[in-house]
């Protein structure tokens, strides 16, 4: 989705070019007096993935429920606690107006943060249901009980479930786990649909380069997105939110070097061949379409594509979303047809397949999140 993150796809500095600018012992002062470093880094992401108190606090739970994905890693909600329920509800101060101008995203991004909560709180003794809420900002109620824990391969992904801007390595995944992803994403209001025949990848690929080359046209949704990148160890910690641009493979730079390169380099030809390899060595693509156009189905769909997430990564695959399709609403009624579903709005396109691990991203502290 928009870089729905640990989400998030955008990445332009150039390592080589980086090289040039800051070379040698200079490389290395400007890491560790100025960027942080990635050790301190990487302490920080692996304390939010610690595993969770046989029996939680709330503060618990809705740590775990932050490692859900949302676009751009702006974390737009807030958490509400009560007697026997935890609201999950929006917080439009996070608002990405460029991108998201409708808050699909962002009410997507509630939808997997509640299935996470719901999965944590299963695996710990309290299962319950989620359920939509329409008054006043629309958000979701985890309502829940005292009953026996009931842990699963989706809530020990929580924690190990990334957005991989990689490459993957091409293998194909078997028809058993293909069925196994399908029932895990299975959702009333939702349907998922998986391309894994290369022609119908290919055409996919096309729509999304399109789309691409139409977002960095646009002078807003690209000062938007930089808005949004973190290009370096210290400003990722300290703003626990954003893209840390080197979860996608890019060297750590001081801020001001970081713009200047991405500036420079973020360019439509780079990106479009980076899209057309990336899609190239997936195993396959999942398409997500609710069945109407709401912020109640928005949700259902960021449950659905979380479960698929999880249930992808017990079973040792990557994804990444790829959103470009869906965030461009001319091309959406391209998408709609090639998936089989015209007329309908499509919601979320995710790439999966056997890749690398990449650096963790990181979360907003537990107070700036609980209502």
């Amino acid at each position: 989705m928009t870089r729905l993150a640990g989400s998030t796809r955008r990445h332009a500095l150039l390592a080589g070019g980086a090289a040039v600018v800051v070379g040698g012992a200079g490389a290395a002062w400007l890491g560790t007096r100025r960027m942080g470093s990635m050790d301190g880094y990487e302490a920080s992401a692996a304390r939010l993935r610690a595993v969770l108190a046989a029996q939680p606090e709330v503060a618990d739970l809705v740590r775990y429920a932050t490692l859900a994905p949302s676009g751009h890693n702006t974390q737009p909600w807030r958490f509400r606690p009560g007697a026997d329920r935890i609201e999950v509800l929006p917080d439009v101060s996070r608002r990405t107006p460029v991108v998201d101008p409708d808050d699909h995203h962002l009410y997507v991004s509630l939808g997997g943060a509640a299935e996470t909560l719901a999965l944590a709180a299963a695996a710990r003794g309290r299962p319950g249901e989620i359920v939509f809420d329409p008054a006043g900002p629309g958000g979701l109620i985890f309502s829940h009980v005292q009953g026996p824990a009931v842990a699963s391969a989706l809530f020990e992904a929580i924690p190990v479930r990334q957005s991989t801007r990689a490459d993957y390595d091409g293998r194909a995944v078997s028809a058993a786990d293909l069925s196994t992803l399908a029932a895990a994403a299975r959702m009333p209001g939702v349907d998922v649909i998986l391309i894994t025949e290369r022609h119908r990848i290919s055409g996919l690929r096309d729509l999304v380069i399109e789309g691409n080359t139409a977002q960095l046209a646009d002078p807003a949704f690209v000062r938007e997105l930089k808005s949004w990148i973190r290009f370096n160890p210290r400003r990722a910690m300290d703003t626990g939110d954003g893209l840390f641009s080197v979860a996608s493979g890019n060297p750590p730079l001081p801020t001001w070097l970081g713009s200047v390169m991405f500036d420079a380099t973020f360019k439509p030809k780079a990106e479009n061949d980076r899209y057309a390899r990336q899609l190239d060595t997936s195993a396959g693509v999942a398409v997500f379409v609710g069945e109407r156009e709401d912020r109640d189905h928005w949700t259902r769909v960021g449950r659905s594509s979380q479960r698929f997430a999880l249930q992808a990564t017990a079973l040792g695959l990557k994804i990444a979303h790829i959103n470009q399709p869906v965030e461009v609403a001319a091309m959406r009624p391209e998408l709609a047809s090639l998936v089989g579903l015209a007329g309908r709005r499509p919601d979320l396109v995710m790439r999966f397949g056997y890749g690398p691990a990449m650096p963790y991203s990181v979360r907003r502290s537990l107070p700036t999140v609980i209502a």
